[in-house]
């Protein structure tokens, strides 16, 4: 709903659209509370003076670039600058503190080279175009400056940008931090190399992305007392295992298999493999190459990649012969065997490839056919062979393929996490966090529930710390301001994850009963529990389906693999074959489980173990200081030039970005001690080195002799308009330019 605005005949209006969401226009005529408007697309409408927001009639043509300027702080306001920046490829927009990145769906490489480096470093956010540079810049000189740790939290859905955006403040944050060239191979070369490596084996295309990272990462470089980066760590959440051997068009399974199909000869032989299309886990998609993506390239760049971060031409050849051979296991297809319910290899063909994974994981032939076809039983009295039908027998097979890719994955971030090494001695960090961002498709499984859980959980972050701590600190400090009401999701965290109670203390419970348990009676829990509870809902035609209200909208979930998806465990046989292959990484991937480990049967939770993740990620963010960059997908057809209006407006409301526009105006995103502030603007006015004066009246003193309007002075801090701050360091940079000028020309007259 628009506020309450007094409107002429002749007044420039926004009304809202089907079409396009907002459209402009002209009063032509006022009748009690209706406006008769002309709209730019011709046609004349009727409508509520209470619906209309009001239009700049001096809006610059190229936009503002921070939507706190603007002169009319509304949703079609801030629509139309989006867009008309976007437009001329200024992808960059502040809203106060907050940096929004619009995808161009383009190369812009001079936006990101060295000499741009260089024009931000130590400007001061604002004096240069948005920029995420800027952000990590001032990130940095925070971090030097007062001494505290700093984060930057890049969100968004997938396909807006986000993994771009880390990559730019990597480089920048390494530009800043780098040592020089002659000392070796440098934590920050380790850092930035990690990005391809960890690229190739945990991204893929999606539906609504061609870069699709499917896990989360949480970067955190260590600084040491004079700024330089001294160490580093990685840590990533929640890949997404069941891709490996389930993908449908128009997405492709994770980058390696196909870079691998594409390798030099010499490496195609070595590795047993051939074209893509041959292989089962990838041919299930229509989708082989990608449009933009060079598979023979990428994997040479691979390779690269990991001779930097310290992988060694023997781990390599043992990774990629491990990759080859989870393609190989897709394609051993199964028949019915001799005895009921059993199996076997299907044919030549299934079995040629049998022995050509046996090859790869250098075990027994024989006993990778037992480990898929049957499962070894154990009772309180007796050791049972189980024989398993084909389908059963399909599904340990893609089991194994998941563990062994989930595995390889885990050893690649300890291995570069091993190789860039952490700084023990280290006070200062800065840490940023590229995760995966709100999914909802046709089909919603357990994978998408944890990645809106941390969506859900980031959002809260990002409430916390652009609202609530707002408002506590305006009243802490006893100082005027409108409160502002934004949505909480508490309730929604609280839906998911309280404990007892909450959806995954329930899936735990459900699959600790297992095989009482089952994806239906899971389902029908939940339809009892959360009957009443007004962000649950049961779909009315399905059978085991929720729907959970999220912050960004409701998702309707299939309970079909939840528990499945939910039990971190390896199937014992799997376990036993491959610890003891004469390959001593792949034995390394599966090293002996401690004797009462293999004894126990108690049921491991991926859900608990992520959310537990979740916690310590949340931990160490809210010991840090942190920066937004909210990253925006302006079409759903991921090409350039193409803005789409209600797409854009879904995620800044979901974002929360329309809300933080509105309290970064109406409040104060700059405050200052009294002593920081004196000790940094005290030169702006001479009488406030009188030693008498306190310092509330020193600040009062300098806010009125540099005649700035509407700040408030609180108990201990003093509150800054968005601008203001940096209005106070030109005139700050002015005086202190005046005053060397003066002593150069005194210092030369003797």
């Amino acid at each position: 709903m628009a506020a309450s605005v007094n409107f002429a005949v002749g007044s420039l209006v926004w009304i809202e659209d089907p079409d396009v969401s907002w459209i402009d226009g002209q009063v032509l005529a006022i009748t009690g509370d209706e406006l008769k408007v002309q709209c730019t697309s011709d046609k004349t409408v009727v409508v509520k003076a209470s619906s209309v927001y009001p239009k700049d009639p001096e809006f610059p043509s190229c936009g503002v670039d921070d939507m706190t300027k603007l002169a009319y702080l509304n949703e079609p306001g801030v629509l139309q600058n989006l867009k008309v920046r976007y437009d001329i490829n200024e992808i960059y927009t502040y809203t106060g503190n907050i940096l929004i990145a619009v995808n161009p769906f383009r190369r812009l490489p001079h936006l990101y080279d060295g000499h741009m480096m260089e024009q931000y470093k130590g400007a001061a956010i604002g004096e240069l175009s948005p920029h995420p540079f800027a952000v990590a810049d001032a990130a940095y000189r925070q971090m030097i400056n007062d001494q505290i740790s700093q984060s930057i939290l890049v969100s968004g859905e997938s396909g807006a940008g986000k993994t771009e955006s880390t990559k730019s403040l990597m480089r920048y944050l390494a530009f800043m931090g780098g040592r020089s060239g002659n000392e070796g191979q440098s934590v920050e070369q380790k850092v930035l190399e990690s990005n391809p490596v960890l690229e190739a084996f945990g991204n893929a295309k999606t539906v609504r992305n061609n870069n699709s990272s499917r896990f989360g990462k949480f970067v955190e470089l260590q600084f040491d007392d004079r700024g330089r980066i001294s160490g580093a760590a990685i840590r990533t959440y929640l890949l997404e295992r069941s891709r490996v051997c389930q993908v449908s068009s128009p997405e492709r399974n994770y980058h390696c298999f196909y870079m691998l199909c594409a390798a030099p000869p010499e490496d195609i032989k070595k590795f047993k493999v051939g074209s893509a299309r041959s292989f089962r886990y990838l041919n299930q998609s229509e989708c082989i190459e990608l449009d933009g993506l060079d598979d023979p390239k990428e994997y040479l760049v691979t390779r690269k990649a990991m001779d930097v971060v310290g992988i060694s031409a023997e781990e390599q050849d043992a990774i990629f012969r491990v990759v080859a051979a989870v393609l190989h296991l897709g394609n051993i297809v199964f028949a019915k065997g001799s005895e009921p319910d059993s199996s076997e290899p299907k044919d030549d063909d299934a079995r040629k490839h049998l022995k050509i994974a046996a090859e790869l994981f250098m075990c027994d032939e024989k006993g990778l056919e037992d480990s898929l076809c049957k499962r070894v039983i154990v009772t309180r009295d007796d050791v049972i062979m189980k024989v398993l039908d084909p389908v059963a027998a399909t599904i340990n097979r893609d089991a194994l393929a998941k563990i062994v890719y989930s595995r390889l994955f885990d050893w690649l971030v300890n291995k570069i996490n091993s190789s860039i090494g952490q700084d023990p001695d280290s006070k200062s960090l800065i840490g940023v966090l590229d995760i995966y961002g709100f999914e909802s498709f046709k089909t919603n499984s357990f994978e998408q529930f944890c990645i809106n859980l941390t969506n859900e959980k980031l959002q809260q972050h990002f409430n916390q710390h652009v609202f609530k701590m707002e408002q506590e600190e305006y009243t802490k400090e006893q100082i005027d301001w409108s409160y502002i009401e934004f949505i909480d999701n508490q309730d929604v965290l609280d839906l998911i994850e309280k404990k007892p109670g909450g959806i995954l203390a329930l899936l735990d419970e459900a699959c600790s009963m297992f095989p009482k348990s089952t994806n239906e009676t899971f389902a029908t829990k939940l339809y009892q529990t959360f009957k009443d509870h007004k962000r649950f809902s049961k779909p009315k035609l399905a059978r085991n389906d929720f729907t959970v209200c999220h912050y960004a909208g409701d998702v309707t979930y299939q309970t079909e693999f939840f528990l499945d998806k939910n039990k971190d465990y390896v199937v014992a046989e799997h376990q036993a074959l491959l610890s003891a292959s004469k390959c001593s990484f792949v034995s390394s991937l599966f090293p002996p489980l401690p004797e009462e480990s293999s004894k126990s049967s108690k049921f491991s939770s991926i859900g608990a173990r992520f959310k537990q993740q979740l916690q310590s990620l949340l931990e160490t963010l809210n010991a840090t200081e942190p920066h937004y960059i909210r990253c925006v997908k302006p079409n759903n057809a991921l090409k350039p030039a193409i803005f789409e209006n209600a797409n854009v407006l879904q995620q800044l409301r979901c974002g929360g970005v329309m809300e933080a526009i509105r309290i970064s105006c109406a409040g104060y995103p700059t405050r200052k001690h009294f002593n920081e502030f004196i000790a940094r603007f005290g030169i702006l006015a001479t009488n406030v080195s009188n030693l008498s004066c306190d310092e509330v009246t020193a600040c009062k003193n300098i806010l009125e002799k540099v005649k700035l309007e509407g700040y408030q002075v609180g108990k201990t801090k003093v509150f800054l308009r968005a601008g203001q701050m940096a209005e106070l360091d030109a005139r700050r940079t002015e005086v202190l330019g005046r005053s060397a000028t003066f002593i150069q020309r005194k210092f030369l007259t003797y």
